[in-house]
């Protein structure tokens, strides 16, 4: 997800796609544990995607 397109989300949208890709984050490092990630790079895509919705969701909060 671009941060173009996080901008355009209203605050209840982003924080519950922050709640999801936060599970989702939980969900992946369980299964890294165990073995079952084949697609390693999935956790640092997320880990940036969450990034992303913290700092627009930050800014909008500033700017209210």
């Amino acid at each position: 997800m671009k941060a173009k397109e996080i901008k355009e989300l209203s605050q209840v949208e982003i924080d519950t796609k922050l709640r999801e890709s936060r599970e989702k984050l939980l969900h992946l490092r369980l299964r890294k544990q165990t073995g079952q990630v084949e697609k390693t790079h999935e956790l640092r895509a997320l880990r940036k995607d969450i990034a992303r919705l913290e700092t627009v969701r930050n800014q909008k909060q500033v700017a209210a």
